[in-house]
């Protein structure tokens, strides 16, 4: 039998701090080693505990967490849960967060009586369980790429090749470490597939804009595919993509069912449909199937498919899937697939 991982709990409320302790206290794969209150005893701490996995609240006073995060991916580079809330004020940092080498967030509770703790305990041991088997080659700090220019409509190319990507759970940091390292001088258009609450995936593609050397946006239903531009869709949505009248446009509609039920697959099948050897379908972290299908084909119909490294992966499932459906061209870790990708466009 393993022994479990090490686990260091750092936040200011020593309420927190014993809560979250109290979660893992009947976890046979995951041992409290140790508490911090602030960042500068967090860093400390991780030099003489070595954990195998932190939580880091973001909001501490003297070093906060996204500045004690900077520390730790510098000095010790160790899986990282941060706790963090998803509100309009805090979604840039908590972006920010994930690009700085986190691997995952939990959305902290605004009560400390405990049952809105309770409610999210699940959740909260089996992020930080997934977190601590994530290979430490995938986590790292994330640069961002600055665009050079506002890009005019007139500047817009028109499409060539579509990149079709899909990603659920830990598809934050897996998208962040993609995204903006796509070549934005190409006649490429990108299309994603993030299964998160659609005001979630509307704040993160305003934030991969910001961060990204192609424009990112939200896809809207009847728009045009344009070169140099990444499209992002929530997983409650079917979004696919079709010619029309030698066009190609987007279609978003919003999937009949609140349960997953393959909005990556619909997206790949309309891409191998549409372009045939002029596509790459990209799998990425995720629980379930979603995507294997799709993904054999593009690659059937002579598309490029790559799946993300399972090792690399917060959740695991999905690229096991498309693994054990299809013989894919590439399997790489995250923070390589962007360079892979590019060497494949024209």
């Amino acid at each position: 039998m393993n022994d479990p991982c090490k686990l260091l709990v750092v936040d200011d409320s020593k309420i927190m701090r014993r809560l979250i302790t109290d979660l893992f206290e009947s976890d046979d794969k995951i041992h409290v080693v140790g508490e911090a209150a602030d960042g500068l005893e967090a860093l400390a701490s991780v030099s003489r505990l070595v954990p195998d996995v932190i939580t880091l609240d973001i909001n501490m006073p003297g070093m906060d967490g996204l500045t004690t995060l900077k520390h730790l991916m510098i000095r010790s580079p160790t899986p990282t849960v941060m706790l963090s809330t998803l509100t309009r004020e805090g979604e840039k940092t908590t972006f920010d967060t994930l690009r700085y080498g986190a691997v995952d967030f939990i959305t902290k509770p605004t009560r400390l009586d405990g049952g809105e703790l309770e409610a999210q305990a699940q959740d909260i041991i089996v992020k930080v369980n997934h977190a601590a088997a994530v290979a430490l080659d995938a986590v790292r700090y994330i640069r961002a790429v600055p665009r050079n220019h506002a890009i005019a409509p007139s500047e817009l190319q028109s499409c060539d090749c579509v990149v079709a990507l899909g990603a659920a759970e830990g598809g934050y940091g897996a998208l962040l470490k993609i995204i903006p390292q796509f070549r934005p001088d190409s006649a490429v258009a990108y299309v994603a597939i993030l299964y998160a609450a659609p005001q979630h995936v509307d704040a993160f593609a305003r934030y991969l804009d910001d961060h990204s050397g192609v424009r990112v946006k939200r896809a809207i239903d009847g728009e045009p595919v344009e070169g140099g531009v990444c499209y992002l869709g929530a997983g409650v949505e079917y979004l696919t993509i079709a010619a029309h009248s030698g066009r190609l446009m987007l279609q978003v509609h919003r999937a009949p069912f609140a349960s997953r039920r393959g909005s990556i697959d619909r997206l790949m099948f309309s891409v191998a449909e549409a372009m045939k050897g002029r596509a790459v379908g990209v799998v990425l972290s995720g629980s379930g199937e979603d995507g294997s299908e799709g993904l054999e084909e593009i690659h059937r119909m002579d598309g490029g498919a790559i799946v993300q490294n399972p090792q690399s992966c917060l959740h695991k499932g999905m690229a096991q899937a498309a693994l054990a459906r299809c013989q894919p061209d590439f399997v790489l870790s995250d923070v390589k697939i962007a360079t892979v990708v590019n060497g494949l466009l024209p």
